[in-house]
């Protein structure tokens, strides 16, 4: 019962360090509130919301399958999941020159 904490925290790092990157960049593109119309700010802005919105949540729910008494693998297998999700959002959306390659076709 003590692997969510782990990821708890790697996670803690990450979001630290998506937090420096937005205060940086709005101080080198001088914009104190919103995005200014940049879609660079814009996209670094919703790196670092998206992932105060999604990740606290998450790992409430891997601590509940932990608690629950679930295999270890699973837990490491779900942290690991969303720690790989949530890094590989924060580079894909950060990519100003956007691909859509991987994105669903339209219905």
């Amino acid at each position: 019962m003590h692997i969510v904490p782990l990821y708890a925290s790697i996670l803690a790092l990450l979001f630290v360090a998506l937090s420096v990157r937005t205060l940086r960049m709005r101080r080198r593109l001088k914009i104190a509130i919103g995005d200014a119309g940049n879609q660079a700010m814009l996209r670094a802005m919703r790196v670092h919301s998206n992932f105060a919105e999604y990740v606290p949540l998450s790992l409430l729910l891997i601590y509940f399958v932990e608690v629950s008494g679930a295999n270890s693998l699973l837990v490491h297998v779900l942290a690991l999941c969303l720690l790989a999700g949530r890094a590989s959002h924060a580079f894909g959306v950060s990519q100003v020159k956007e691909t859509t390659r991987f994105a669903p076709s339209a219905w």
